[in-house]
């Protein structure tokens, strides 16, 4: 039942994602997004961890100290901030940095959050959430200043005016806008 279910969550949550990037012009990145779920090593992880009501990665790192499905999945997926961490390219310290992520995979970020809190709250979704989520460890997480920035700002819009307005905003000025 496991299996059923956590394949239920994941087929949710990718369909939020996609109905979301799609929405701002992120087609690609709509239909690609966590593909590597589906992954041996990360489904049969939460197939084996599910619970129902947040991500089986936190259950699986609770009783193994690590979580193989997350390290697998952060290092395959460009919208997880922690791909971006690099090692530090001055001198010969070894210092492992984070590095600005490309507009399109902080708006990438941004959407996976939503559409995670909107599969783990259910009916107690508000669009406060995901910035309720952030605070709750990620402001502590190593981002690059310009990441860190982009990520509060549209969480905050997403807050005080909607998924419209937040949504409209990102077109503008994250997808539609060049990278550098």
């Amino acid at each position: 039942m496991n299996a059923w279910n956590h394949l239920k969550t994941i087929m949710k949550h990718k369909r939020l994602v996609r109905k979301q990037c799609f929405q701002i012009g992120l087609y690609k990145q709509g239909l690609l997004h966590d593909l590597s779920k589906f992954s041996p090593t990360e489904f049969w992880q939460g197939v084996k961890y599910y619970q129902g009501t947040r991500s089986p990665n936190n259950a699986e790192r609770e009783e193994k100290g690590y979580s193989e499905a997350w390290l697998h999945h952060k290092g395959r997926n460009k919208h997880h901030y922690e791909y971006w961490i690099d090692y530090c390219c001055h001198g010969s310290s070894g210092t492992m940095l984070p590095v600005p992520m490309p507009d399109r995979y902080i708006a990438e970020m941004i959407m996976d959050r939503i559409a995670a809190s909107k599969v783990y709250k259910k009916e107690d979704y508000t669009d406060r959430c995901p910035l309720d989520y952030y605070y709750e460890g990620t402001h502590r997480a190593p981002l690059h200043e310009y990441t860190r920035e982009k990520l509060v700002f549209y969480l905050e819009l997403l807050a005080s005016e909607g998924e419209k307005a937040c949504f409209a905003h990102m077109k503008e000025h994250l997808v539609q806008k060049k990278d550098e």
